[in-house]
C-alpha cells in the first residue's frame, strides 16, 4: 500500500499531534518529533517502533522550511544527528533532508556552523577501506575531469532522528564513509551495512544560505571548512600580480643601478706606508650625486686601521671616519681558509663644487700570526691604493622598493596557501617513513 499523493497532513497514530506531509512519493516513514513515533508512510501511517528519550540538536532549520539552493526550491522534510566517537571524544553533525519535486532528494549538513550541500552521485568512482588501508601514498579518484584525493574515513550512528525519510533510520547502526576532495568538492563512500551509496558534497555560505532561507542565521563557523573555498576579493589577482610584477621590476632597476660604473676622478694614487700622515687633493662637482672613495691594501695575514677626514672646498668637515683593511689566510684540519678581502670604501654625497681634501692616516697596524699559517708568507701593511669615483647610482632604494612589493606577494600567495593547509589539516592520513 502506498500513501496517498494528494495527502497534506497526518496526525500521528501514537500520539495524535499533527504532522505535515512533505515529502515525495519514496517517503517510507515519518517520524514524529513530539513522541518518536516512527510511522509508515506506506501502510496508513501505523506505527512500527518508537525513539524515546531523543535529544534534539541545536540547528536553525526546522522540518517545513523551504529555500532556493543553486536554483531549485528545497524543503526540509526530516533530519538526521549523526555521531562519531574518536579517541574518547564526540563529533557530531546534523543531516537535514531536503526535498524538490522537480529534482528529487538532496542533504543540507550543518557541522561546527558550517554548511554542506550534498547529492547523491551516480557516477563510477569508489573508494574502498581496503584501497586506503594498502595504499602507500593517499589514493585518489578521477571523476569528471577531477581529481579527489583521499581526507578521512569516519565511522557515525544516528542519535536523533526527526520527519520523513526514504528508508528506515536505526539507532546505532554504524555508517563508514570515506571521504576524497578535490579543490571545490568532496565525494563520500559511505557503506551501512550492505547498503553502498556515494554523495557529491559542496559548501553553502552562511550568507548564500541566509538569501535562501530568508532569515537570519545564527551560525558561528569554527576553523575553516575542507569545502570552504578562498574567498579572493575584488582585487586579488591583481594585487597579487601586479606586485609580483613591481617586484621583479624593482630588481632589476636595483641590479642596473648597482652595476653603474660611473665617472673616474682619481684612479689608482699609490701612498707607501712610509708617507703617512698625507692629505689627498680630489677635484669634485657639486652635482656629482653618489661619490665613492676606495681603498686597497697589500696586506696578507695583516691589517691595519686608516683614520679618514674630508674637508669641503672652504675647509669644514665633510665626515670623520675609519676603515680596517684585512686579509688572512691559512690551513687547518678542515682545508684551506681566508677571511677579509683588504678592501674597503666608503660613499658620500657632495654638495659645493671645488677641490676636497681627504686626510690619511694609519695610527694603527699589524701582522697576525696565527695557528695554521706556518705555510703562508705573512707581509705587513707597506702600500695603499686609493680610488675615486662619481656620477655612482645605489640600488638601495630600489632593493628595498622591491621588499615591499615581494612582502605584498607573499602576503597576497600566503593567504592562499595558508587556507589550502587549514582545508587538509583534518585530513587523517599519515605518512610513514
Amino acid at each position: 500500500m502506498t500513501r496517498n499523493p494528494e495527502l497534506l497532513s497526518i496526525n500521528c497514530t501514537s500520539c495524535g499531534a499533527g504532522l505535515d506531509v512533505l515529502g515525495g512519493g519514496r517517503v517510507v516513514v515519518q517520524i514524529c518529533p513530539y513522541c518518536g513515533a516512527e510511522l509508515d508512510a506506506q501502510d496508513s501511517y501505523k506505527t512500527l517502533r518508537q525513539f524515546k528519550d531523543q535529544e534534539r540538536p541545536d540547528t536553525p532549520f526546522s522540518v517545513g522550511m523551504s529555500g532556493t539552493l543553486f536554483g531549485v526550491e528545497f524543503t526540509i522534510i526530516g533530519l538526521i544527528e549523526h555521531t562519531e566517537r574518536w579517541a574518547a571524544r564526540f563529533y557530531r553533525w546534523v543531516d537535514h533532508q531536503l526535498y524538490s519535486p522537480t529534482h528529487g532528494y538532496a542533504w543540507l549538513t550543518l557541522e561546527n556552523g558550517h554548511l554542506v550541500f550534498s547529492r547523491r552521485f551516480r557516477g563510477p568512482a569508489w573508494m574502498s577501506e581496503r584501497s586506503v588501508e594498502i595504499a602507500e601514498y593517499p589514493p585518489a579518484a578521477h571523476v569528471e575531469g577531477d581529481r579527489y584525493q583521499y581526507y578521512e574515513t569516519t565511522t557515525s550512528s544516528i542519535t536523533y532522528v526527526e520527519g520523513e525519510f526514504t528508508w528506515q533510520p536505526r539507532f546505532g547502526e554504524n555508517t563508514t564513509t570515506i571521504s576524497a576532495m578535490s579543490d571545490s568538492a568532496m565525494l563520500g563512500f559511505s557503506t551501512t551495512g550492505s547498503e553502498r551509496e556515494t554523495y557529491r558534497s559542496v559548501y553553502v555560505s552562511k550568507e548564500e544560505a541566509q538569501s535562501a532561507f530568508g532569515t537570519q542565521l545564527n551560525l558561528n563557523p569554527y576553523r575553516v571548512h575542507p569545502l570552504q573555498p578562498f574567498v579572493v576579493g575584488p582585487n586579488y589577482w591583481f594585487l597579487l600580480l601586479s606586485s609580483l610584477g613591481f617586484a621583479v621590476l624593482c630588481l632589476l632597476m636595483a641590479f642596473v643601478f648597482t652595476l653603474r660604473a660611473g665617472h673616474p676622478v682619481m684612479k689608482g694614487q699609490n701612498i707607501r706606508a712610509d708617507d703617512f700622515p698625507v692629505e689627498i687633493t680630489i677635484p669634485l662637482q657639486g652635482d656629482s650625486q653618489l661619490t665613492q672613495i676606495s681603498f686597497v691594501g697589500d696586506v696578507k695575514n695583516s691589517w691595519a686601521y686608516l683614520d679618514l677626514e674630508l674637508l669641503d672646498p672652504e675647509g669644514e668637515p665633510v665626515f670623520l671616519a675609519g676603515r680596517t683593511i684585512e686579509s688572512y689566510h691559512g690551513r687547518d684540519s678542515d682545508g684551506s681558509w681566508s677571511e677579509g678581502t683588504g678592501r674597503a670604501s666608503l660613499r658620500f654625497r657632495p654638495e659645493q663644487t671645488g677641490d676636497y681634501t681627504l686626510a690619511l692616516d694609519v695610527p694603527e697596524q699589524g701582522v697576525w700570526r696565527g695557528k695554521g699559517v706556518g705555510h703562508v708568507p705573512n707581509r705587513p701593511f707597506n702600500l695603499l691604493s686609493v680610488n675615486v669615483r662619481s656620477h655612482l647610482s645605489s640600488g638601495r632604494w630600489a632593493m628595498a622598493l622591491a621588499g615591499v612589493f615581494g612582502l605584498l606577494f607573499l602576503y597576497q600567495f600566503g593567504r592562499k596557501w595558508l587556507h589550502d593547509r587549514a582545508r587538509w589539516s583534518g585530513t587523517d592520513w599519515v605518512d610513514e617513513d
